[in-house]
């Protein structure tokens, strides 16, 4: 299956998403990358998710490189209001080999696999009705103690909004520094970095999360996630009538490898 399976401890995965930063006015005109932020940028930072939340939703792209010339990313669109996205998944590689795609559907708690080879031969001989997508619990860890790499993927696009802001204190306190501006798509952004090297590009005259940039724990390679045109999102569910539920067929999961 090309979505590898890592090794992310669900302590790990959950500390992961204390992400957070924002973007604001510089207050001074000879600044250094790897300046501590400023009161102003901690107040900026402080609303970034919320402000990610109450726009409603954005289209996104995941780039992760998790392998030597073996690519996946997901282009899609989340909205962050419900915590429900729809993507489509594509493993590429470098060696020549075909693009492996899937379309995805995912909400905080599931996620729906379509275009699936062999989905409809493994449902006929189970003698079940034909389906276009499976349906199966979102997995932090197996009972290995791994995780898919789709499943982390979208589990962190829908953790990039929150529901109410925070303490901009905690900011000032938590080694972020600012790194620059940069252009992403377009935008001019300010860049920001945690003690823990995740950066984030929020744009300037929005101050909207742009870009979100972060290593996955125990791995080698970083997962970016770019988020554009911010706005409302309505998004429908695969029905039951077009999904086979993996819980209830797991006989099915396991011959389509999902």
């Amino acid at each position: 299956m090309p979505f590898r399976r890592l090794p992310l401890p669900v302590l790990s995965l959950l500390l992961l998403i204390a992400l957070l930063a924002g973007c604001g006015s510089d207050d001074a005109t000879d600044r250094a990358p790897g300046d501590p932020i400023t009161e102003n940028e901690a107040e900026v930072l402080s609303g970034l998710l919320y402000r990610d939340f109450r726009a409603g939703g954005a289209d996104f792209v995941v780039s992760a490189p998790y392998a030597e010339g073996a690519l996946v990313t997901l282009t899609g669109e989340v909205d962050f209001a419900r915590g429900i996205g729809r993507a489509q998944g594509v493993t590429s590689y470098a060696d020549g080999r075909p693009d492996d795609t899937r379309t995805l559907f995912f909400t905080t708690e599931d996620l729906w696999f379509g275009d699936v080879p062999g989905l409809s031969e493994a449902l006929a001989g189970a003698g079940l009705p034909d389906a276009g997508y499976v349906r199966r619990p979102i997995a932090t860890t197996s009972a290995t103690g791994t995780a898919s790499l789709i499943d982390v993927l979208v589990q962190l696009v829908p953790r990039l909004s929150a529901r109410a802001a925070d303490d901009p204190r905690s900011f000032m306190e938590r080694d972020y520094t600012w790194q620059g501006t940069k252009s992403v798509d377009g935008d001019l952004a300010s860049v920001f970095r945690n003690g823990t090297g995740t950066t984030v590009a929020v744009a300037a005259e929005t101050t909207l999360l742009l870009q979100y940039v972060t290593r996955l724990p125990d791995q080698d390679f970083d997962v970016t996630i770019t988020l554009t045109d911010h706005g409302t999102r309505e998004i429908e569910l695969p029905s039951d009538a077009e999904t086979v539920n993996a819980v209830d067929h797991p006989d099915i999961v396991a011959a389509v490898g999902v």
